[in-house]
Order: C-alpha cells, then sequence, then structure tokens
C-alpha cells in the first residue's frame, strides 16, 4: 500500500486539476488527451461511463505515453482488472466497497477511493488510506467542509470532484488538505464534440497555471 500511496502522489500533485473526461470513441480520447498534454495537463481521467472507455485508455496509454491515463468510475473489481488490463496507470472510484478494496490490495495500480462522510474516512483510515476522492464534493458540504475536517483527519489528502468549476476551484486549492481536485470543465462537451481541441489546450493551460 505504501508503494501505491507514493505513486498515486506523485500521479495527482503533479498538476492541480485532474480533468474528469468521458468519450465516445478511442480516437476521440487520443486527441483530448493529446489537446490536454499540449497545455500542460498530464494525468486524465477517463471515466466508464461509456463504451469506449476502455479502448480509449488502452489507446491514451499507446499513443499519447506523456499522458497518465487512469479509469474513472470504477465500480467492481472486474472493471478494476479491465482497467489495469487495458493500461490505466492509476485507478478512481465514487466510493469503495470491501470487495474493490480487496482487488485493489494485489493490484499494483493504485486506487483513489471516495468517501463522504466521517465514518466512512475512519473506515479508509483503518484500510490505510492516506489519499481520498472527496464526491460528490459541491453538493456534499464542499470547500467548508473539508476545512472543517482538516483538524480532525490530519493524515488525510483530498481530491475532491463534483460541482467543481474554474469559479470555486481556488476555494478548494486554497486548502492545506486537498493535493488536487478532479474536474470537467476542462473538457468541454461542445468542444470535445466539435474537435475543438484548441478551446481544449486553452483550457487545460489555464488549469496548469493554477499551480503558480
Amino acid at each position: 500500500m505504501a508503494q501505491n500511496t507514493k505513486r498515486l502522489f506523485e500521479i495527482l500533485t503533479a498538476q492541480p486539476v485532474v480533468p474528469v473526461v468521458a468519450v465516445e470513441t478511442a480516437a476521440e480520447g487520443v486527441d483530448l488527451a493529446r489537446a490536454l498534454v499540449a497545455g500542460g495537463i498530464r494525468s486524465i481521467e477517463v471515466t466508464l461511463r461509456t463504451p469506449a472507455a476502455l479502448d480509449a485508455i488502452r489507446a491514451i496509454s499507446e499513443a499519447v505515453p506523456e499522458a497518465i491515463c487512469g479509469a474513472g468510475t470504477v465500480l467492481t473489481p472486474k472493471q478494476l482488472d479491465q482497467a489495469e488490463a487495458a493500461g490505466a496507470k492509476f485507478i478512481v472510484s465514487p466510493g469503495a466497497t470491501m470487495e474493490l478494496l480487496d482487488a485493489a490490495r494485489s493490484s499494483s495500480v493504485p486506487l483513489l477511493p471516495g468517501s463522504a462522510t466521517a465514518s466512512e474516512l475512519m473506515a479508509m483510515i483503518e484500510e490505510g488510506y492516506e489519499i481520498l476522492k472527496f464526491f460528490p464534493a459541491q453538493q456534499i458540504g464542499g470547500a467548508a467542509f473539508l476545512r472543517s475536517i482538516a483538524t480532525v483527519f490530519p493524515s488525510l489528502r483530498f481530491c475532491p470532484t463534483g460541482g467543481i468549476s474554474i469559479d470555486n476551484v481556488r476555494d478548494y486549492l486554497a486548502l492545506p488538505n486537498v493535493i488536487c481536485v478532479g474536474g470537467s470543465w476542462l473538457a468541454p462537451k461542445a468542444a470535445v464534440a466539435a474537435g475543438d481541441w484548441d478551446t481544449v489546450t486553452r483550457l487545460a493551460r489555464e488549469a496548469a497555471a493554477l499551480a503558480a
């Protein structure tokens, strides 16, 4: 677990925003990844919300090696295995079950499990996790919630995702227990559908600059 935690920390701290994307084809995923990398965003979460997701992860891993492509919305051990086989470099889940955690223990790919309550946070600490996804962030307390638990759970760091935009991202990044955020605004559906990769690159560049 310690090695996986170190690797996950390196992936998530490489940039202030991890784009959370859904793609309709593998080719679209490759073009999107190239546009994001061109803007300085290398770590990308491709969610398993479309039939093309696994093929896209595989294609991105092969065609855009400078990208660090992860799999999101992983709900089951089978999906975890499929994502790992496709070449995912990290796994993201909106929550955590014992079955998924058991599968993650035998995987070399780090898992970012979701937690949303104090009891879930305590359970994740018992399981050895130090970095968690906080989801859906804005809807369950937002930056104020994370600020309020910083002293209660000093060992935990978070990647909040859900309802985060350019308008509130700085509120999250200013918190000492937030190492990055997940956001979908870097890849607007209209821009992706139109193949407007210049817009994606511009948004990625703006997001990368938040680190300053």
